[in-house]
């Protein structure tokens, strides 16, 4: 069975949040979306479920932590450096903060972090496998 991932982030604006991933390159499914949530479709398996804060509290009681914070980094593979660059640039100019760590250029990989407006990170990479030195 192959699986499917649901990576859920709560989200202060539901609508600013649903325009940049859109900006970055994901697509809204409509089918799992409605005004509390928007799935947005990184390929066939991932998505990434924007929740209001509201629908958020609906599923833990947890804090929501202050987007200076940051417990994960999600690192979304890019097909080039150049798409790399791309997703941080649309990044910037949709809501979130470009570059929010150095950008990291070790030959057979590139990275750059971005931040949505949430504060939310993501690493976009790319890298080429077989130039890897081994165990990263």
């Amino acid at each position: 069975m192959s699986r499917i991932v649901f990576v859920n982030l709560p989200v202060a604006d539901l609508a600013k949040s649903s325009a940049f991933y859109g900006a970055i390159g994901f697509t809204k499914n409509p089918r799992f979306s409605d005004d509390t949530a928007a799935c947005m479709v990184v390929s066939e398996n991932i998505n990434v479920m924007l929740l209001t804060h509201a629908k958020w509290k609906t599923f833990t009681s947890r804090p929501i932590p202050p987007a200076t914070s940051s417990e994960v980094m999600l690192a979304l593979s890019c097909d080039s450096r150049d798409a790399v660059d791309a997703m941080n640039i649309a990044a910037s100019a949709n809501g979130g903060t470009a570059d929010i760590n150095p950008k990291q250029d070790l030959g057979f990989m590139y990275n750059r972090n971005l931040a949505d407006p949430d504060g939310h990170v993501w690493e976009a990479v790319w890298m080429d496998t077989s130039g890897a030195p081994g165990v990263v």
